[in-house]
């Protein structure tokens, strides 16, 4: 398991989530439990997945 960084950082919000960049580095944030939120322009497999995984994505 990885260990939080910043421990009173808890919400981080990623604008273009679905990217190629930013979806990994979601997903890394959200297993290091971490509460993501994000938008994208549009929905695709990745912001199911990311979704799935326990991110909120609008």
């Amino acid at each position: 398991m990885v260990k939080r960084v910043y421990k009173k950082l808890n919400n981080i919000h990623m604008v273009g989530i679905g990217g190629t960049g930013m979806n990994g580095i979601a997903e890394v944030l959200l297993n290091m439990d971490y509460n993501i939120s994000g938008t994208d322009i549009e929905e695709s497999e990745v912001t199911q997945r990311l979704a799935r995984l326990g991110a909120k994505i609008s």
